[in-house]
């Protein structure tokens, strides 16, 4: 029996996103910053930035409202990465990752979750092999070709312009959840929606 993409969200309990074209538009910006050291010589110090887009966060939030936990799983190592993940208190961050299957394999050993029960949002090649094992596979509106061709959904948005929310809000509304969790999440008298997207860059822990 084939089962509908609403039916593969139903049963998620974990979402977990690939960063470079998905979190972000996919452009790296690779800045040189000047250093002077202690004898006066001046070298380049190369910082790389990346832009997220703030409907993902608020997205984090609703998942969270919903009882999900969230992560991200990038073959790149950068500090926009921690410092975004740290502003919106991701339980999973795994960075250098080059096969994420592995990483994959220690979350559920961890949570006692099965693959059924994790989304996956990839928009290369290299995200295939989860997209293929998890229950739920979800790809960009910009993915490659053959990453839109193997996932469960594809996004009305581009990567870095709210896919994310896209996907969140998707699950979220298949479990039934989706105006519980936005009412929730404009709810004064509920503290979790504030600690969540602090929005302070990664300064406070």
């Amino acid at each position: 029996m084939t089962l509908s993409a609403q039916d593969r969200a139903k049963r998620i309990k974990i979402i977990l996103f690939d960063v470079d074209g998905v979190l972000t538009d996919g452009k790296i910006w690779i800045i040189p910053v000047p250093v002077v050291s202690p004898d006066g010589t001046t070298t380049n110090k190369m910082i790389e930035a990346k832009g997220y887009s703030a409907h993902d966060g608020a997205g984090v939030t609703l998942a969270r409202l919903g009882g999900m936990k969230l992560g991200v799983i990038t073959k790149r190592i950068s500090e926009t990465v921690a410092m975004r993940s740290r502003d919106l208190k991701l339980e999973f961050v795994y960075q250098g990752q080059a096969f994420k299957m592995q990483a994959v394999r220690e979350i559920m050993k961890k949570e006692g979750v099965t693959l059924d029960e994790i989304a996956y949002m990839g928009d290369d090649v290299i995200d295939l092999p989860v997209m293929r094992a998890c229950g739920f596979a979800v790809a960009v509106a910009n993915a490659r070709a053959q990453v839109k061709a193997e996932a469960h959904y594809v996004t009305p948005s581009r990567g870095g312009e709210g896919a994310g929310r896209d996907a969140i809000e998707f699950i979220l509304e298949a479990k039934g959840v989706l105006e519980q969790c936005i009412a929730a999440s404009i709810d004064e008298s509920n503290p979790l929606p504030a600690a969540i997207d602090i929005g302070k860059g990664g300064d406070l822990k």
